[in-house]
């Protein structure tokens, strides 16, 4: 089912109108009714009872987000929020790093303990875990120096730094945060891939996926480093987004 972003949006922040000071446009975008006057939104395009939000010349009227644009608005707020909770994660692991090397020797008092108690249990269902995978890598991380734990909790804060300014820029569809996005997105996927080569899981190739997808989107659809035309295509896309700029073109003159 094909999604009416303009309505959808206006019913969630309301509608937007412009009374535009050129008189031939101006009774384009307003209707008289028996309840008194209503004009045009520049989002949806329904006429809304009351005065206008706003007045002026209309090439100083709001540039309002209009079907594609709130379509891809949608998209990059998926990808913050997506960003935010990987960043927040992150955080989480770095300050359980951070805690770990500054108490390995009672942490792996503590763990062996744990492994003496559940390798009967674990025994018991025809599972080794004195060979285990993951109790290996645990074990290793115990001879792992202090200062080393301690870069790589830097290294994890840093990283999801930027993942938590990434999702503030998205969030506000900021052009410099979609150019930090595709690059460090883009950074990142050659690690990815050898992890991948290493270990295969769901949860890795859904992110590898999801990461691909993401550059290749936000790249394209943002016209990013010359693609599409790069720029100036892409403010030029914005403006003839305008219900301004639509009736305009339909022969109404805004200029004398």
């Amino acid at each position: 089912m094909k999604i009416d972003w303009d309505r959808r949006t206006c019913a969630r922040r309301g509608h937007v109108t412009y009374a535009p000071n050129e008189s031939e446009l101006r009774a384009r975008l307003r209707a008289g009714t028996s309840l008194g006057e209503a004009w045009r939104c520049l989002r949806c395009g329904d006429f809304v009872l009351g005065d206008p939000h706003g007045s002026g010349p209309a090439d100083e009227a709001p540039l309002v987000p209009r079907g594609k644009v709130l379509r891809d608005l949608f998209i990059l707020r998926f990808l913050a929020i997506e960003r935010a909770v990987r960043g927040v994660f992150i955080v989480l692991v770095a300050a359980a790093v951070w805690k770990f090397s500054n108490s390995q020797d009672s942490v792996r008092r503590l763990f062996d303990e744990y492994l003496d108690v559940l390798r009967p249990v674990f025994r018991h269902f025809h599972y080794d875990l004195d060979h285990s995978p993951v109790v290996g890598t645990i074990q290793k991380t115990f001879g792992y120096k202090h200062s080393t734990l301690t870069l790589v909790a830097v290294l994890l804060l840093a990283y999801a730094l930027i993942e938590l300014v990434e999702a503030g820029g998205l969030w506000y569809a900021k052009r410099w945060a979609e150019y930090l996005t595709v690059v460090a997105t883009a950074a990142f996927l050659p690690l990815e891939i050898y992890e991948l080569t290493e270990h295969v899981s769901y949860l890795k190739i859904a992110t590898l996926v999801l990461n691909i997808l993401a550059v290749l989107y936000i790249a394209l659809t943002k016209r990013l480093f010359g693609l599409r035309g790069g720029r100036k295509a892409f403010e030029e896309e914005r403006q003839s987004a305008s219900l301004l700029e639509v009736e305009e073109s339909a022969g109404v003159a805004a200029h004398a």
